[in-house]
Parts: C-alpha cells; structure tokens; sequence
C-alpha cells in the first residue's frame, strides 16, 4: 500500500519521500523502480525520492504515511523517533491489533509518541495490484478530527480513487482488523470446497460478529456496513490476490500453519490479529464464535473439518 500511495501522490503532484527499514531493499527498490517483492510489473515515478537515512526522512515533511505491519509498528516507529516532529499529521494504512497491548495502529502511534496525534485512518476495499492499474475504487479515511479526515479526503481523491470520511476511526481500524481473521476463514472454505453458501453465510455471520465487538468497544454499528467494513471484507474474502484468503485457502486444501505461512512472501496479518481479537472479544465479553474456530485451527491443533462440524452444531438462535 506505501507503494501504491506513493504513486498516487506523486501523480497528484506532491513531492514524496520513501523510507524503509531495510536500506538494502531500499536501494533495489530504488535502482529498479519496482517495489519488486509486494507491487511487481509497476514502475514507481521517476519523481519518487529514496532516503535511507532515517534521520532526514522527516525534514521538511508536511504529511507522514504509515504502513508498517501491525506488529512491527512499535519496533520501527520507536526506533525513528528521536527524528521525527509529531505534530506532523499521520495517515495509516496499516491494518492489525498489537498483540501484546491491543492497541489499534493509531493508538500504538500514540502510545510511542506519549502524546494525542493528528492521525487518520485510510482503510477500505484496496487491493495494491488494482489501485496501482487505476481501476476505480473507494476508500474511508477517518479520524477524531472531521476536518483532518476532510483535508486527507481531498489530497487523496482522484478521478479513479474517490475517498469518503469518517469521524468514527474505533470502528474503521477495528474493521480493517478483524475482516482478516474472517478472510482467513473465507480461504479455509474455498480450501474445503464447501462451497458459496457456506461462504455466504461466513461472511454475514463474520460481520455480525465483528461489529458486536465494534460496538462494545465504542464504535458505531454504521461503520461496520460501509467501505471500511462489508466493503473491505467482501473484497478480502473474494479476491484471489488476498494474502489472508490464499493463506486460509492453503490451510483449507490441509497445509498445516507452517506451511502456509512459508508460502507466503509478504505477512499475512490476519494470524497475529486473530489473537489480538479472540482477546478482545474475551476482555469485553462478545461472543465471536468464528474468530474462536479460527484460532483453534490456527492455535489449537483443532482440524478444520471440527471446527466446522462445532459451529454448525452450536445451539439455534435467533438472527
């Protein structure tokens, strides 16, 4: 996604500057043009500046992007600290809870600060490979700050890109989230070949339970049925580029955890999360049945084949 941003700005005409963890990478990167590993076939633009020093990154800089992974966010982001003037506006693409705090990306950034930040979340239905082809999509950017979320919504927007706000960035974070674990599922039964009727109901089922856990948590319902929400879920759990679906498809066709992870280059967030959730939906009592069957699969040594049979069997409800 920092790929995919870069090009858009760029193209909008604001001078961009990429930093990376990794100089070496960075330097490939830069060399060929091509963020070869996770954007491959898509040349970055000629105006794309390279710093590797994290020391000058921040100078001058008016608006900072943040896409690290979830978990690796406090590392990385403590470590630029001592260069970086907080009081600059954060955008976050990142999606994912810290494990070990629970904390949303916002919060973590906040939390490494010691300070209440300008920060907007930028989530929704955005697969890399079709913004960076142009293909029309949609986004939310949200924030606490109606008129920061305002400002993000404007800078981002173009003809192939349109960009809605959001005041309720608990529910946009939470969201971008959770829709990974219940990705993980959607791949598991395409894996099983269970078939779209039980697809379907996954994702209805998922959705209501992530937004049970929204809500506890101060969210709005609404949020849940928006871009960031059904819009990001349904695109995750479909699309054939998904890393959470594919890893989830891979566990389903009976690759154990291992396996599957090791398929996979880039993370596939929806496994470190799914333990931030389970924990979560513990801490505020919601009951988040296909999150737990999930994390058994992942966690627990149960076979996919049980888990299905125990939620199938669970007692009848009302909708």
């Amino acid at each position: 996604m920092a790929s995919v941003c870069a090009m858009l700005l760029c193209e909008k005409g604001f001078e961009v500057k990429m930093w990376g963890y990794d100089a070496a990478q960075l330097k490939q990167i830069e060399e060929r043009r091509e963020n070869f590993r996770f954007l491959p076939g898509y040349k970055l633009p000629d105006e794309l500046i390279f710093e590797a020093d994290g020391k000058k990154i921040f100078i001058g800089t008016e608006l900072i992007i943040s896409a690290v992974p979830c978990q690796f966010m406090r590392s990385v982001w403590s470590r630029l600290n001592p260069s970086l003037d907080w009081s600059v506006p954060i955008v976050s693409v990142t999606k994912g809870i810290e494990n070990e705090t629970l904390l949303r990306p916002s919060q973590i950034l906040a939390d490494i600060a010691q300070k209440v930040l300008e920060c907007v979340a930028l989530s929704g239905p955005t697969i890399a490979d079709e913004l960076a082809r142009r293909l029309p999509a949609t986004a939310t950017a949200a924030s606490a700050d109606e008129q920061l979320a305002k400002q993000i919504q404007e800078i981002f927007t173009t003809p192939w890109f349109r960009v809605y706000r959001n005041t309720d960035i608990i529910g946009v974070e939470l969201a971008g989230a959770t829709k990974n674990v219940i990705a993980i599922a959607a791949g598991i039964i395409d894996g099983t070949g269970a078939g779209n009727n039980a697809k379907a109901a996954l994702l209805a089922r998922g959705l209501a339970e992530i937004t049970r856990l929204g809500v506890a948590m101060g969210a709005c319902e609404y949020t849940f049925m928006g871009l960031s929400g059904l819009g990001d879920l349904v695109t995750t759990c479909i699309s054939p580029h998904g890393r959470n679906r594919s890893f989830g498809q891979n566990i389903g066709s009976g690759w154990t955890v291992s396996e599957a992870l090791a398929a996979t280059e880039s993370v596939v967030e929806g496994v470190a999360t799914c333990k931030s959730v389970v924990a979560l939906a513990r801490k505020y009592n919601v009951e988040m049945p296909i999150t737990e069957a999930v994390h058994a699969v992942l966690f627990g040594n149960k076979s996919v084949n049980q888990a299905i049979k125990e939620l199938m069997e669970r007692q009848l409800k009302a909708e």
